[in-house]
């Protein structure tokens, strides 16, 4: 098997560009699908396996190029595991993950008043490499936690400020970057495919 030496980020969102490259080799060349200004496809599918798929083969496609794609969210317990696949629209077209954390709260506090005791919640990832002959492989990787009761520390993006893995006391937010990569989601995920690397 021909390792790969090249290869496109099929994401436009910065925070997981950044995180996908520090997985990769360093001698891996990375393209991100800014680079050529590749509008992102509709995420119509009905879990992260099939959201990954879907960007990984539109942006393979778009370029003709092997294409790497995540697709991850957080799934609460107390809320039927939303955000889940929503988790990026819960932030609204802005982007914004102060609204998107708010909500989160929100919703917890109507199901329950006092959640405290149900904070339950995983991260999911599921990654998607696409090659240009339409061969695939789609693999998930999971990290387990709870939702902190308030939010905590600017390191990291989306819901990190408000995640707390499991056999930690601090959030994904107040970890140290690098404690965060050896243990998340999409380090999870990425062991299971490193070896086409």
């Amino acid at each position: 098997m021909n390792k790969i030496n090249k290869i496109l980020i099929g994401t436009n969102n910065d925070g997981k560009y950044e995180e996908i490259c520090q997985l990769l080799p360093i001698n891996v060349k990375k393209y991100s699908a800014k680079q050529f200004r590749i509008e992102s496809p509709a995420e119509v599918g009905k879990n992260f396996k099939e959201n990954s798929y879907i960007k990984a083969s539109y942006f393979s496609q778009k370029t003709n190029m092997i294409c790497l794609s995540d697709d991850s969210g957080l799934e609460i317990d107390l809320l039927k595991k939303q955000p889940g696949i929503y988790s990026s629209r819960w932030a609204g077209r802005k982007n914004d993950f102060n609204q998107a954390i708010k909500k989160v709260f929100k919703k917890m506090k109507e199901e329950k008043k006092d959640w405290t005791d149900n904070r339950r919640a995983r991260f999911v990832c599921s990654l998607t490499i696409f090659w240009p002959n339409k061969k695939y492989v789609t693999v998930t990787g999971t990290v387990k936690g709870k939702i902190s009761k308030e939010k905590k520390g600017n390191k990291g993006f989306g819901y990190d400020p408000i995640f707390i893995p499991d056999g930690y006391t601090k959030t994904f937010g107040e970890l140290d970057p690098s404690i965060k990569m050896s243990i998340d989601h999409r380090y999870k995920a990425f062991l299971k495919i490193k070896n086409f690397f």
